[in-house]
């Protein structure tokens, strides 16, 4: 059975159903035919208004009538549906909304006086009304004026009916027993619409301060800063404070934003982006904006705290979107807005960002963490910001009025301007990859033009303030040249290598782009010129020339329009030629090492060798670990040096002394971040290395793992070198694959009791002299291996296995132990080395000798690499190909 409270609550929505509608049409509806022109910006907003709180009233009849269907149910069925099915109980926060909803478009209007307005425009209709009017109002006063009558009619229906909420709701509840689970849905409902009648005091105390504010202000100024929405919560007049340094005559306190005003100048302050402090005092307050930072002074400390309240508060609604409940400062959320927040704000004063928008992450007043930076022009940064600058990683687009083309620079950045490394694409399709500091480029750098531009170049090395300073290689494909060398200002100055297209490489001294003092020229030809050349290279003065064949020719050199190259001199037959290889010196950029504390930990962890030298080869293999940075750059200039133009032959031993080099440097490296591990850790630094054991760490360790970063280039330079000789090699072994085994083993000289013959399985229509590639199969095929590996020492591992395996073929043939004298390894070794067809052999020989730890020399390693050298130059010699073939054809019964 139902009580007579939800019997009361269903007369209660009844009456108030049938007044909503009768508001609608006797005050609503009419209010939307006398609304102020339109015609003007302020009788639009005033009708856009007016149309909201029809809409709003709207809502408030929808929810009214179900919940009236809710009661209805209730009552008509008491024993099927329960008190939990009511709709002001089961949706309380719903119906609130409704009715907070209602309230803010009432005050919206009373704040710009639409009613008053309205009232004026149907001033005689209004007058015929007032019957109808009372009727609605209880107390109505005939001396009050048609607007005031409207908004009392509007307003005071909605008072009267949450109030008998709220008791029927008390009272409902007294009836629920304790443990009935409905009696929490009762009290929640009572208590919310209890708090909205605080929401109502409050929400109408601020709608006609802000109203009276208006009457005040001047029509400049209500312009300025009259909006519907907007609530006046404190004003200085009414509790005086003295704002400092900006002197401001009147501080108003708005639910969006702070304004002072002083003078005809009114300055704005956004609550969202406002951070409040206490003073020292018990008077003072500080607050601080983006570009702002002012105190708050009262007379006495109950003024401070007030103010200071309302401000803290005010900061928290706006950051919360919404307006609190019920009252200003109520609510379960913090009462202190946090120091980190979200936010935009347009800076004005002169600087960098004036009339730029940054819209992201603030702390105290400043850009800080993740944020986009937007200027008028076009410019915008979007990245990582500290302190109210650029500081992280950052993307920039700086657009070029010229061209509807933007510079995207992608760097990291410090307190900002670009530092370290960055990417950097301008709109003339130059690409920058490299270094920064200070905004300029600084540091190692990779400077390349599209390969479609005008003059396509490329420039890789090192820069100091914007300009190429130090070791660079800048390749020039238009002109078909190469510079290797020093930089100064953006111009070759200093000890510098030009490779050009044509394969001449010219060494000598540069000054301001120019080529000063005498020079070394290199021509494909392998002829070399010494003395002092013009900028087309060519040999102008005394100088000197060495021809291929030894000849000399020195003297006077000049030229002409037509006449080619001109010389007095003496031509001397008995010279013989210089080394090319060793015309050809560079010094070398300085180490950089890494400050990574966890990887200064991890480094002490591995000092022993077996430990120390899987974290070198983890760390080279890692880009972002210094030592893999350092090798990634030192690969990067080793490419761009010895590549393209630069493959050049007379470049291979500066090379191959570069990558020896570079390893020395990244043992240094290590060296060095070792030093600062054990300094961080308070430990005694280890002692300075010797010579020989540096030496020994470099080629034993360090070498071999940083080899393969190098060798495709660096095999190349040795390929070019050596390719005559490997061009004869190649022709000797073409003829010697020409003969069956049994037949190359008598031209060799191979003893026959060496011969393993019962190694050969022979078909019944094959003869011994016939069978090709079976002899000492299992040496052939680990010489193979050969090619397989870039690490000298595991080629030189390859060849004594290949050693081992002759022996051991040998030993099986006599049945016994034996080892090979030289006289017997020799021509076995060639047999093995013709039948294994290793192509390009002097140039894999040649590096081996080069690149391998100087502590083999002398050993059995050494003994075997110069075994095959003389292999290598034995099958190089004329092989008498003719009498050979009259020696197969001989009837021999092998």
């Amino acid at each position: 059975m139902c009580s007579p409270e939800e019997a009361a609550l269903l007369r209660l929505e009844e009456v108030f159903s049938e007044t909503l509608t009768r508001i609608n049409s006797l005050v609503l509806q009419p209010l939307l035919t006398a609304a102020p022109d339109p015609s003007d910006s302020w009788g639009r907003e005033c009708l856009r208004l007016l149309q909201q709180l029809q809409n709003s009233s709207q809502q408030l009849c929808k929810v009214t009538e179900e919940s009236l269907q809710s009661l209805r149910e209730r009552l008509h069925h008491p024993d099927s549906t329960g008190l939990e099915s009511l709709l002001l109980l089961h949706s309380a926060d719903r119906v609130l909304q409704v009715h907070m909803e209602y309230i803010d478009s009432y005050t919206s209007c009373v704040v710009v006086q639409a009613f008053q307005k309205a009232a004026k425009r149907r001033s005689e209709y209004w007058r015929s009304q007032r019957k109808e009017l009372r009727q609605l109002l209880s107390g109505m006063s005939s001396e009050g004026s048609v607007g005031t009558a409207l908004g009392q009619a509007l307003r005071q229906p909605l008072t009267h009916h949450v109030q008998q909420y709220v008791l029927l709701l008390l009272r409902l509840g007294d009836t629920v027993g304790e443990c009935d689970p409905t009696r929490e849905l009762v009290v929640h409902a009572a208590t919310l619409f209890g708090n909205l009648q605080s929401f109502m005091r409050q929400a109408l105390d601020q709608a006609l301060a802000t109203q009276a504010l208006w009457h005040t202000l001047s029509s400049r100024l209500r312009d300025v800063l009259c909006t519907p929405a907007r609530r006046l919560l404190q004003d200085s007049q009414d509790s005086p404070v003295t704002v400092t340094p900006l002197r401001a005559e009147r501080a108003l306190l708005f639910d969006d934003a702070l304004v002072l005003l002083q003078g005809n100048n009114v300055h704005t302050f956004d609550l969202k982006l406002m951070w409040v402090e206490p003073g020292q005092d018990g008077c003072t307050f500080h607050l601080l904006t983006p570009e702002e930072a002012f105190s708050f002074c009262s007379k006495d400390p109950e003024g401070q705290v007030a103010w200071q309240w309302k401000v803290t508060q005010a900061v928290c609604q706006a950051l919360r979107g919404k307006k609190d409940f019920p009252v200003l400062g109520a609510g379960p959320e913090p009462s202190e807005p946090p120091t980190c927040r979200c936010g935009a704000y347009t800076f004005y004063a002169e600087g960098r960002f004036c009339q730029a928008t940054y819209e992201g992450e603030w702390y105290w007043g400043r850009p800080h963490g993740k944020g986009t930076l937007k200027w008028p022009d076009g410019q915008n940064h979007v990245g990582d910001f500290c302190q109210g600058l650029e500081h992280g990683f950052g993307i920039r687009l700086v657009p070029q009025a010229s061209e509807d083309k933007f510079d995207c620079y992608k760097c990291h950045w410090r307190e900002g301007s670009m530092c370290g490394y960055g990417i950097c694409e301008y709109s003339t399709n130059e690409v920058y990859k490299g270094y920064f500091q200070e905004g300029l480029r600084h540091g190692f750098g990779v400077l390349e033009s599209a390969p479609q531009a005008p003059q396509p170049c490329k420039y890789t090395g090192h820069w100091e303030r914007g300009q190429r300073s130090g070791y660079g290689i800048e390749e020039d494909s238009d002109r078909g040249e190469r510079y290797i060398g020093m930089w100064q200002a953006d111009q070759r100055h200093g000890p510098g290598v030009m490779v050009t297209q044509a394969g001449v490489c010219y060494q000598g001294t540069f000054q301001a782009d120019k080529i000063v003092g005498p020079g070394i020229l290199l021509s494909d030809d392998d002829s070399l010129y010494e003395g002092t050349f013009t900028r087309g290279l060519t040999l102008l003065g005394k100088g000197k020339v060495t021809f291929p064949n030894g000849i000399t020719l020195e003297g006077s050199f000049s030229t002409g329009a037509g006449r080619g190259l001109h010389t007095q001199g003496v031509l001397d037959t008995a010279a013989l030629p210089p080394d090319p290889s060793s015309t050809c010196k560079r010094t070398h950029p300085e180490d950089c090492v890494g400050r990574m504390e966890d990887i200064l930990e991890e480094l002490l962890q591995h000092r022993e060798p077996e430990a120390l030298q899987q974290y070198l080869r983890k760390a080279l293999s890692n880009s972002l670990h210094p030592l893999g940075k350092l090798l990634q750059t030192l690969m990067l200039t080793f490419q761009a040096t010895y590549t393209g133009i630069g493959a050049n032959k007379h470049l291979q031993g500066l090379a191959q002394e570069e990558v020896k080099q570079h390893a020395r440097e990244l043992w240094a490296a290590y060296r060095g971040l070792l030093q600062v591990a054990l300094e961080r850790k308070g430990q005694a630094p280890e002692e300075e290395e010797d010579a020989e054991t540096r030496d020994l760490q470099v080629h034993g360790l360090v070498l071999p793992l940083v080899l393969p970063s190098f060798y495709s280039e660096l095999f190349t330079l040795y390929l070019l070198l050596h390719e005559r000789e490997d061009s004869l090699y190649s022709q000797g072994i073409a003829n010697l694959s020409l003969f069956p085994d049994t037949k190359l083993l008598e031209f060799l000289d191979v003893q026959k009791h060496l011969w393993p013959l019962k190694d050969l399985t022979l078909t019944t229509n094959q003869r011994y002299s016939l069978v090709r590639d079976k002899c000492f199969l299992s040496a052939t095929e680990c010489l193979q291996k050969m090619i397989t590996t870039v690490d000298p020492r595991e080629k030189l591992e390859v060849l004594e296995r290949t050693y081992g395996e002759i022996e051991a073929t040998v030993s099986r043939v006599l049945g016994q132990e034996h080892k090979l004298p030289m006289d017997d390894l020799l021509p076995l070794l060639i047999y093995v080395v013709s039948r294994a067809r290793i192509q390009h052999l002097g140039a894999e020989i040649h590096l081996i000798r080069d690149m391998m730890d100087p502590m083999h020399t002398g050993g059995l390693y050494d003994f075997l690499l110069t075994a095959l050298e003389s292999c290598y130059e034995h099958i190089q010699k004329d092989m008498k190909l003719h009498r050979l073939y009259g020696c197969w054809n001989s009837k021999e019964p092998w």
